[in-house]
C-alpha cells in the first residue's frame, strides 16, 4: 500500500475535498509546490490556481481550483483554507471569461489605485480558473 496523507481542502462556505493522497501540488506564492508524505511542517500563502489530488486507487487527479489562501501542512495532515475553492467538475469557462473581460476593462480604465489592484487580483483569478479548465479538458473531461 502506497503511503499517504489526509488532506482538507476547504473554503469558507464548505468543505471541498477531504480524505488520503499519495500527492498533493499546488501554486505557492513562491513557485508549484509537491507534498508527499511525510513533507516537513509548513505555512505559506497560497496563488490562484489548481490544486491537484492524487488519491490511492483512483487514476484521475482530483483537481480544485483555489482563489488564493494558506496552506498548512503538519505530520499527516495538509490543510488548504481557500479565500474561495471550486471542484474542478464545476468550473464555469463563460462565467470565467467574463471575469476575465470584466477585469480587462477595469485594468484600462484604471480610475484608481485601489480599482487596479482588486481588477488586477479579478483578472489573475479568472486566468487561473481559464488554466485550470484547460487541465481538465486535457484530461478528457
Amino acid at each position: 500500500m502506497a503511503m499517504t496523507v489526509h488532506v482538507d481542502i476547504v473554503s469558507a462556505e464548505e468543505q471541498i475535498f477531504s480524505g488520503l493522497a499519495e500527492f498533493v501540488a499546488l501554486p505557492g506564492e513562491a513557485g508549484e509546490l509537491g507534498i508527499l508524505p511525510g513533507h516537513m511542517p509548513l505555512m505559506t500563502r497560497i496563488k490562484p490556481g489548481a490544486v491537484r489530488v492524487k488519491v490511492p486507487n483512483q487514476a484521475e487527479d482530483e483537481l480544485v481550483f483555489v482563489a488564493g489562501g494558506i496552506l498548512e501542512i503538519q505530520p499527516g495532515l495538509v490543510t488548504v483554507l481557500a479565500d474561495t475553492a471550486i471542484r474542478g467538475r464545476d468550473l464555469d469557462e463563460a462565467k470565467a471569461l467574463e471575469a476575465k473581460k470584466l477585469a480587462e476593462e477595469a485594468l484600462a480604465s484604471q480610475a484608481s489605485q485601489l480599482d487596479y489592484a482588486k481588477a488586477q487580483a479579478e483578472l489573475a483569478e479568472a486566468v487561473a480558473q481559464l488554466a485550470a479548465i484547460q487541465k481538465l479538458r486535457k484530461r478528457g473531461h
